[in-house]
């Protein structure tokens, strides 16, 4: 069977609070979400909401029917006779998501309107449609709440529209009040009374049950499933798409057009955009989903990946990692050695652990990139040597004037010394340091992300510590420095990033 995903990140997604995406976001976002990602449709606004929404939706169409993907962008509409239906011809739309009320308490006390009135305003709505070669696909807004106390009612609104020109059903958990056994049961019942209907569902996550109603829906035989990227929506969410390609594929090996491998980059790039973070334990998505943290699962791991599951971080992009802490064993440290290209005796290894669980028990974050400097502390091996060595800086912060540094540079022995000025104390070492690289020839990083944090109580001597992330030649470097000043543990991480890129050229 095909699963269909129409995704809403950019309507639905989009009523997140706080969260806005200006007109040149949502283009770029449209393109990621069908030609990169490649999901079947996607729902990129709402009818009459501004002038801006209109204007984003125009660039969107019309890059859509350059490219071949007209019909597949959507605009939620209502029943207002023409109105919706003629600002989504003028923005370039071809399909509507009509919302139309799915329970009898919406139709009656916020439409004020009868079952039977209500039914024939939407048939207007549906004839001016199709007369202006619009498509539609019909919502059934508070569907849940309609299936759990006034049943009747959606049987008569399908009764009076199954016949009629429209392509999808949309049944919304718009409160997301169901939980499993409710989705499969009234899903089962609309699929079993309208057989030959193309059913969508639409899920949020308010009990913290959005993936297991898809997976009941799926059960029931629903076809359309309806996500946003990263779980963004109003109030706790839409169900994340990372959460559905794994119940599709790996739960019922039903057929997906979803491109996995794109995923985690259009989960980062939407990231950015909408400035809601990833957890970092978010399936598939989060930072910390594909790291090991007991040293017996990487003992299992090297032996014949024990603790292996189908979702292997390769399927999305991804790479399988081993924390360094107070759980590591030795396998732990072995497998991030490896990475490193570094060898141990067994005596050696031994001392680096016993130091790995040291760090571990005083709650330090330990790194892969950590390593080679607790190796050198540890047994003062010549293995990690410290190419570079920042022997002196001066930094300077003043109201209205620019913050310019001063820096020392140790490299390979020999010294050098540049004064640059910045947005920020932090950047203009940075020129500085690179004023020095420009006159060797020597390539510099690209810096990725920088993410500074403190522990809770925010105390103003509290210890900061800075993680920075590095791209050098396609691979990823990530650095930490710890200070109680942010400058300064900026300064460390930069420094352990500039020793890691000598160890590996």
């Amino acid at each position: 069977m095909k699963i269909t995903i129409m995704d809403t990140t950019l309507r639905d997604g989009e009523q997140t609070s706080g969260v806005s995406f200006t007109g040149a976001e949502k283009l770029n976002m449209a393109k990621l979400l069908l030609e990169d990602l490649k999901v079947d449709r996607i729902e990129i606004a709402s009818a009459r909401v501004s002038e801006g929404e209109f204007k984003g939706a125009k660039m969107i169409f019309s890059w859509a029917r350059e490219h071949g993907y007209n019909e597949k962008v959507e605009v939620l509409g209502f029943v207002d006779g023409d109105i919706s239906l003629k600002w989504i011809k003028d923005a370039g739309g071809k399909v509507i998501n009509l919302l139309t009320k799915g329970s009898l308490k919406h139709c009656q006390v916020q439409l004020r309107k009868t079952p039977e009135e209500h039914i024939s305003d939407i048939k207007g709505v549906l004839k001016i449609a199709q007369d202006m070669g619009i498509r539609v696909n019909i919502y059934f807004e508070d569907w849940s709440n309609g299936m759990r106390h006034s049943p009747e009612y959606m049987y008569q609104m399908l009764d009076s529209l199954q016949h009629e020109n429209i392509d999808r059903y949309m049944l919304p958990d718009t409160l997301g009040i169901l939980n499993h056994e409710e989705t499969y049961n009234f899903c089962l019942d609309m699929r079993s009374r309208y057989p030959k209907l193309n059913f969508d569902f639409h899920a949020h996550n308010d009990y913290d049950l959005a993936t297991a109603n898809v997976f009941s829906a799926l059960k029931a035989g629903i076809t359309g499933i309806h996500t946003t990227i990263n779980g963004l929506g109003e109030r706790a969410g839409n169900v994340p798409l990372s959460s559905v390609i794994g119940v599709v594929k790996d739960h019922f090996n039903y057929d997906m057009s979803v491109r996995e491998d794109k995923l985690y980059l259009v989960s980062k790039f939407i990231e950015s955009f909408s400035g809601i973070r990833i957890p970092a334990n978010k399936p598939l998505i989060g930072e910390n989903v594909f790291t090991q943290t007991s040293g017996i699962h990487a003992d299992g791991d090297q032996k014949d990946n024990l603790y292996f599951n189908d979702l292997l971080p390769e399927r999305f992009g991804r790479k399988r990692e081993y924390a360094l802490g107070k759980m590591s064993g030795k396998a732990s440290i072995i497998k991030n050695l490896e990475e490193l290209g570094i060898e141990l005796s067994k005596e050696e290894m031994k001392m680096v652990t016993e130091r790995v669980i040291e760090l571990g028990d005083k709650k330090e974050t330990v790194s892969k990139e950590d390593l080679p400097y607790i190796i050198s502390d540890v047994l003062k091996s010549e293995k990690v040597n410290q190419f570079i060595k920042i022997k002196n800086y001066s930094l300077s912060v003043a109201k209205g004037l620019r913050s310019m540094a001063t820096l020392s540079v140790e490299i390979d022995c020999k010294v050098y010394e540049e004064t640059a000025s910045g947005d920020g104390q932090y950047d203009a070492f940075m020129k500085a340091l690179w004023k020095i690289y420009d006159k060797l020839q020597k390539k510099h990083p690209v810096l990725v992300d920088y993410f500074v944090s403190i522990p809770p109580g925010g105390k103003t001597d509290a210890l900061v510590e800075c993680m920075i992330t590095w791209d050098y030649n396609g691979r990823i470097i990530k650095t930490r420095g710890l200070d109680s000043d942010q400058t300064v543990a900026a300064i460390k991480g930069t420094v352990k990033m500039l020793n890691i890129i000598e160890e590996i050229i």
